[in-house]
């Protein structure tokens, strides 16, 4: 069995270490958690097997000493996006992903903005200041269609809980295939055709060449007025500028946006200010636990690297997944 030298690169360095000896306990295991320090400790380590988290967001990250270094051999994403690594060679060095360790908590905050939006919580909360016994009503959620973009962990996940709640769902992915509690399954070529039917557009598809502003002015022109957006994805997916029209023209009905194209939100930007948006600080994947139960995930797959065989959630750079 290989004893390769592996580099724990997180914020959370000792309980990670901890986790990872329970399994690992005759492996030499390093920890680093800044993002400057990384290529140092490659170096004078020797490791070949780095598990790291974009802890500090995407700006500085160390992608050459992950993907650029002959000396790495597997770089592990504790995490399921992998558009800050890109692009790698996937012959020189092997990346695999985190996918759906946080998918059940992104589909229960996905399902929070549904019902924000049908129950206007918000609306009730103002009037409760003002003492003010309003004529209100609630908006069943069953019945409507949500649209998801991207049918891997994550829109799986949210198709289970929308079901649940007896939405109609219709999703697009790459490969159309049947999928569990999705009622229509397309290609991504589709979507023109789709906009229009949709009450709730939940994107969770990657960020590539092919999905960067997948959802633009043409989406926005053709969905409902009624229509609520909700992006999980990266940012870039969603083109920000017809959507911050369509929001500003009251053209859509509003939007939860857990991820934006420049992170963190500027403090001017737009988003802020409008009654119709939802802004979260890219939390939507983050609940306590979460990074442990991703090294676990990377102990059980460093186990299967140690004995030679296939690793589970290789991603390919050319799909992202």
């Amino acid at each position: 069995m290989k004893s390769p030298t592996v580099i724990l690169h997180t914020d959370n360095p000792d309980a990670a270490r901890a986790v990872l000896a329970e399994g690992h306990p005759d492996l030499p295991i390093h920890t680093c958690d800044s993002y400057e320090a990384l290529t140092g400790l490659i170096e004078d380590t020797g490791a070949e097997v780095v598990y790291s988290v974009r802890f500090a967001g995407t700006p500085g990250f160390p992608r050459a000493a992950l993907v650029e270094n002959p000396q790495i051999k597997w770089a592990s994403v504790g995490g399921s996006g992998t558009d800050h690594l890109n692009p790698w060679n996937p012959d020189e060095v092997t990346v695999t992903n985190a996918a759906g360790v946080a998918a059940d908590m992104m589909a229960q905050y996905v399902l929070g903005a549904m019902l924000h939006f049908t129950l206007d919580f918000p609306g009730f909360r103002a009037a409760q200041v003002r003492r003010d016994w309003i004529g209100g009503k609630v908006e069943p959620i069953d019945s409507k269609t949500v649209l998801i973009i991207g049918l891997g962990k994550t829109g799986e996940a949210v198709a289970a809980r929308s079901k649940a709640m007896g939405l109609n769902t219709i999703g697009v992915r790459a490969r159309p295939k049947p999928t569990p509690n999705v009622d229509e399954v397309h290609g991504m070529e589709a979507l023109p055709d789709l906009w229009p039917r949709a009450d709730f557009i939940v994107v969770c598809v990657p960020l590539l060449d092919s999905t960067r502003g997948l959802v633009g002015a043409e989406a926005f022109a053709a969905m409902k007025p009624t229509t609520v957006t909700i992006d999980v994805s990266r940012g870039g997916v969603i083109d920000e500028a017809p959507l911050l029209a369509a929001l500003e023209q009251n053209r859509i009905r509003g939007a939860a946006l857990d991820v934006f194209v420049t992170e963190p939100l500027p403090q001017g930007h737009r988003f802020w200010e409008l009654d119709n948006v939802i802004v979260t600080p890219h939390c939507s994947s983050v609940y306590d636990g979460w990074d442990l139960k991703s090294v676990r995930m990377f102990s059980e797959n460093l186990m299967r690297y140690r004995k030679g065989e296939v690793l589970n959630n290789i991603v390919n750079p050319q799909r992202g997944y």
